[in-house]
């Protein structure tokens, strides 16, 4: 599913706003969840479930092109964990 898809269902569910309302809708609820991400909070949706930020220590990696050792530089991730409800 992409945004537009998103965007398009939530104008037919709720028929009080517009087409361009609702991608705005959806486009500010994705903003909102990358801000609080990149702030290092985590997010948690009631019946969905939650998104984390991770960190990734420094490790050593290897050069695919010629097999040397470099050091990667720590970095961070997002986890997604479903919620007990969602859990197929």
């Amino acid at each position: 599913m992409i945004k537009a898809h998103l965007a398009q269902i939530v104008h037919e569910t709720h028929g009080g706003i517009s087409q361009r309302e609702a991608k705005d809708l959806v486009e500010t609820i994705i903003d909102l969840l990358k801000n609080r991400l990149t702030q290092g909070e985590s997010v948690k949706l009631s019946g969905f479930g939650s998104l984390r930020v991770m960190n990734r220590k420094s490790r050593v990696g290897r050069n695919p092109r010629d097999g040397s050792r470099i050091q990667l530089a720590p970095s961070k991730y997002v986890v997604f964990r479903p919620s007990r409800t969602l859990q197929f």
